[in-house]
């Protein structure tokens, strides 16, 4: 499969020097799978462009809000570096349409599934700081999250605890506690399943590469039921 490298890097607003690194953030395993002979999956850019993106995020909200806690903080770098964040700028860049991957994972819709966007997404920001550098790469990442960052300071987005916290007190009701149920997935890409509780009722569950990314995502759910009566 021959990649269009400048249609991608058009819509990136980055150009790449190494056009291989560019494919290789694209591979998805099951390509690899199918054409070994194609070389490494993107698995390893994913790596690094998840540790790059954590920092990059961090420095950013650090500067960004300087009188926010680093509680606060956590959970705002947590909600954009999350999954389903990083999968709806990816669709906003139509990533998912020039993915490679196998026959098996294209059938069962795999060019949309928010897992194989965030991990692409993760891959680009790896490969573009292997081929020109931390600055090159953050100013990708700024473009690539640039409604993200704008957004994070409201409530509902940065700090969906803290709205459920508030939004049961309202009820008359305990704090919500949250519960790991369970974990599913290999090391490297495991996902965190967790169920929130109020008042020992389940109101909502989440999952995510974080678990406090699946504790959002379980608040973010409970949120939409208490809504009516909120």
């Amino acid at each position: 499969m021959n990649l269009d490298s400048n249609t991608i890097e058009a819509k990136l607003d980055f150009f790449f020097r190494n056009k291989s690194l560019l494919e290789q953030a694209l591979r998805h395993p099951s390509y690899v799978n199918e054409h070994p002979e194609s070389g490494d999956s993107n698995q390893r850019m994913e790596f690094l462009g998840d540790a790059f993106l954590d920092a990059f995020v961090a420095l950013t909200l650090y500067q960004k809000h300087p009188s926010v806690d680093e509680g606060l903080l956590t959970e705002m770098r947590s909600q954009i570096v999350s999954g389903r964040t990083l999968a709806r700028a990816a669709r906003r860049l139509d990533i998912g349409n020039h993915l490679l991957l196998g026959q098996g994972e294209i059938a069962s819709g795999g060019n949309g599934r928010e897992s194989n966007l965030a991990a692409a997404l993760e891959a680009l920001l790896g490969a573009a700081l292997l081929d020109r550098g931390y600055h090159a790469a953050q100013k990708l990442a700024l473009s690539m999250l640039k409604p993200e960052l704008a957004e994070i300071g409201s409530e509902e987005v940065g700090n969906p605890k803290s709205s459920l916290q508030a939004a049961v007190h309202r009820l008359g009701k305990d704090s919500p506690t949250y519960r790991l149920i369970g974990s599913e997935g290999p090391a490297h890409r495991q996902r965190f399943i967790v169920e929130v509780l109020v008042d020992g009722d389940v109101l909502g569950k989440g999952q995510g590469r974080r678990k406090l990314d699946a504790e959002q995502e379980a608040a973010r759910q409970a949120l939409k039921k208490l809504e009516p009566v909120s």
